[in-house]
């Protein structure tokens, strides 16, 4: 019976420290969970971001060309005025 209660103490102290180990592993699945839920989040937001950017892209060309315009016109202007001045 001795052997009986001394095996039932290290069964008991096996499931003890097994439960010690595994305790900090639920913690860690959990926080992988969230960590995933946060990544996919962040990808989301990456991909507007970068939807956003090609959009102010285009608008930076679009201003660009439209800049361009306004330059060549007001140098027509300028070159008019100056020819109906005289100079």
């Amino acid at each position: 019976m001795a052997d009986l209660d001394a095996g039932a103490r290290r069964l008991m102290a096996a499931v003890a420290a097994l439960e010690a180990a595994a305790s900090p592993l639920s913690g860690l699945a959990a926080q992988a969970k969230k960590d995933a839920r946060e990544i996919a989040a962040l990808k989301q937001e990456r991909e507007q971001l970068l939807a956003r950017i090609a959009e102010l892209e285009e608008e930076g060309r679009a201003l660009a060309g439209l800049t361009e315009d306004v330059e060549t016109r007001l140098d027509g202007a300028v070159s008019e005025i100056r020819a109906a001045l005289g100079r």
